[in-house]
């Protein structure tokens, strides 16, 4: 199992529509994202094998809805990564919107362009 030696960075990468993780300099994962008007909506989080059990995923997930409390904006979890982890973490309640129809046909039509 691979170790980090230094505490891991979580960073936007706005042009790629996603957050990534950091460790040693490598992305280790990310959690991607598009927005709609207000609201920012989560879709896929991934965590690279050889970095998998060392709890990146909950950190990229935690870092990145923070930066999306601290822009305005509201959280829509696609992603059933980032729906569980939203289940254990009520801080962020206030600021998520329910997964409707309308945005999963929203995001379809985005994804497929």
């Amino acid at each position: 199992m691979t170790r980090p030696a230094d505490a891991p960075i979580v960073q936007r990468v706005a042009d790629k529509h996603r957050y990534e993780i950091l460790v040693d300099g490598k992305v280790a994962g990310f959690t991607a994202y598009r927005d709609s008007a207000d609201q920012r909506v989560f879709y896929h989080t991934e965590i690279d094998d050889s970095y998998a059990g060392l709890g990146l995923a909950s950190q990229l997930v935690q870092q990145a809805l923070t930066d999306v409390c601290a822009s305005g904006q509201r959280i829509v979890p696609v992603c059933p990564y980032v729906a569980k982890f939203l289940k254990k973490h009520d801080e962020f309640d206030d600021i998520t919107d329910p997964v409707t129809p309308e945005i999963r046909q929203w995001l379809a039509a985005v994804l497929s362009r």
